[in-house]
């Protein structure tokens, strides 16, 4: 049995010579599983069992999580109106309601994913979750605006903890291939359809319930999810002799992400050339260069660089990036516009998102299967073509447009979002080892949660500049503001078509196959006599 190494067990699938084959093979196999985790090869002698029925209820425990993390992006969006007059907010600091969430969440996503790699998932799945509904509860109890500021944040950084260390899970109950891309299409429709979920159900229960319940919701459902949690989740975390922890590369970019993200999100009012904005850009930027000097020279580090000699996952976190910027920069712009044009109630406003989303729902279950017959490439330029397309004919909605004439066609088209989520959330774990489960996953989250930041900052700059120039000659409001949209639109539409020539130069379909090759999870059947690796 192999020794284990500071602070992993080395995997024979991927260290070492090639792996025996047949009943040495699976003996080695279960001898590695041992060493990691004396129970089972999740890591927890308790845990809930490995198989396909267990599995798949404890998929379905964190996919609730995360749909409740990402439903809370922009669930509180529509309703800010009437939180700021409940709770007598100042107009410049509303957006804190949003901002402050983005900021703690964005920002601990890394630490989030490493931790869980090393204290164990379930555990810090289980804190993060308990955080998250506690802060949700202060949230819906909050009697100012600064205490709902700060719970907010809360919320965020109990999010970081949640959602990378979900999606590590995931990964490591199933193995590469088939199972896995099914696993992680219901992921994918599940991410996409959160954002146009949390429209909708922010403006139903802000009309019918209260402002408040938008954060009651949250402690209903992450309550009934935390009380399963141990019953229903395997463990699993990385033993060894000791923990080595990344303390300096964990405070720099932490500290990287969380100015970089309020730089960006106070940018559309600071302005993007003011010297506070230009500032805290160049010091996120000496922060971050000073992370990748750390890592390059730690022995432990929060984030292994080697992580992107992976090009898939390289190109996988790019498309993310990408993907991020445009479609919540895309959602941002179209909701302001049917609140700001065409009247639309925040009801009303969250029942036409529900096409996206449910455009998305239907479609994740082609999308995994393609990804699984064809290439994630495929799918994905696929995907980025049609849903560019989708906001691209979206900039064709009039001042005084209906939804069926208008929104209806743009909407069904960029619900094939659905073909993005998915290949981006296979292709970022590709290859990536039970080790690294956790940061790659928290990598993934980030880029997406970063490029989502950068995106709707400068949508909103461009649909400001635009409209104030198109008002100042002389046009309408209502024109103006529909001719600011329109050009926020396009950029949000160039910057995910940007993504296409991306994923054809990073992600290859021999990175794939090499990496179902050589999955700890996967075990080949024994080979003919006359092949001495085993290999097929």
């Amino acid at each position: 049995m192999p020794e284990p190494s500071n602070d992993l067990v080395k995997d024979p699938c991927t260290e070492g010579p090639p792996p025996a084959t047949g009943r040495r093979h699976l003996e080695r196999r279960a001898a590695v599983a041992t060493a990691v985790d004396p129970g089972n090869h999740f890591g927890g002698g308790k845990a809930a069992p490995s198989g396909h029925v267990h599995r798949w209820r404890a998929f379905s425990l964190l996919a609730v999580a995360y749909f409740m993390t990402a439903v809370d992006m922009l669930i509180v969006n529509v309703a800010l109106p009437t939180i700021g007059r409940k709770l007598h907010f100042a107009p410049a600091d509303l957006q804190w309601v949003v901002t402050a969430y983005a900021l703690t969440f964005g920002g601990f996503l890394l630490l989030g994913g490493r931790a869980a790699d090393l204290l164990g998932r379930r555990r810090v799945f289980t804190a993060g979750l308990a955080l998250f509904t506690a802060a949700s509860l202060a949230c819906a109890l909050a009697g100012n605006s600064i205490f709902l500021i700060v719970m907010r944040g809360v919320q965020g950084l109990g999010a970081a903890l949640v959602l990378p260390a979900a999606l590590s899970i995931v990964m490591n109950m199933f193995t590469e291939g088939a199972e896995r891309n099914k696993a992680l299409g219901l992921w994918g429709a599940i991410g996409a359809s959160g954002a146009t979920v949390g429209v909708l159900a922010g403006g139903a229960l802000t009309r019918y319930a209260g402002w408040p319940y938008i954060f009651y919701l949250n402690v209903i459902v992450s309550g009934a999810a935390l009380l399963l949690t141990r019953r229903v989740l395997p463990e699993s975390r990385l033993r060894g002799t000791h923990r080595r922890y990344d303390l300096l590369g964990a405070v720099t970019v932490t500290a990287a992400l969380t100015i970089m993200v309020y730089a960006i999100s106070q940018a559309p009012t600071a302005g993007w050339t003011a010297t506070r904005t230009l500032t805290l850009l160049a010091l996120s930027t000496v922060l971050l260069a000073a992370f990748v000097a750390v890592e390059a020279r730690a022995q432990a580090p929060l984030l292994p660089l080697r992580l992107f000699r992976l090009s898939t996952l390289a190109g996988s976190n790019a498309v993310g990036f990408l993907l991020g910027a445009g479609f919540y920069g895309y959602i941002f712009i179209g909701t302001l516009y049917m609140q700001q044009v065409l009247g639309y109630s925040a009801m009303n406003t969250g029942l036409a998102w529900l096409t996206v989303g449910l455009t998305g729902v239907v479609l994740a279950g082609p999308a995994q299967m393609l990804v699984t017959r064809t290439s994630i490439r495929l799918v994905m330029a696929t995907g980025l073509t049609l849903t560019g397309a989708g906001i691209l004919w979206a900039t064709q909605a009039p001042a005084h447009g209906g939804f069926w004439a208008s929104l209806a066609g743009p909407f069904f088209l960029t619900g094939t979002v659905t073909w993005i989520f998915i290949p981006v959330s296979i292709g970022a774990l590709v290859g990536v080892t039970e080790r690294d489960a956790g940061i790659a996953s928290g990598l993934i989250d980030s880029s997406q949660q970063l490029g989502g930041a950068i995106g709707i900052a400068i949508a909103s700059t461009v649909a400001a500049t635009r409209t104030r120039d198109l008002h100042t000659q002389g046009h309408a409001l209502t024109d103006a503001l529909t001719g600011g949209f329109h050009t926020a639109l396009w950029v949000c539409s160039l910057v995910i078509m940007a993504a296409v020539p991306i994923a054809f130069l990073l992600i290859r379909r021999t990175d794939i196959t090499q990496a179902a090759t050589l999955s700890p999870g996967h075990v080949p059947d024994p080979p003919p006599p006359t092949d001495r690796r085993g290999l097929r």
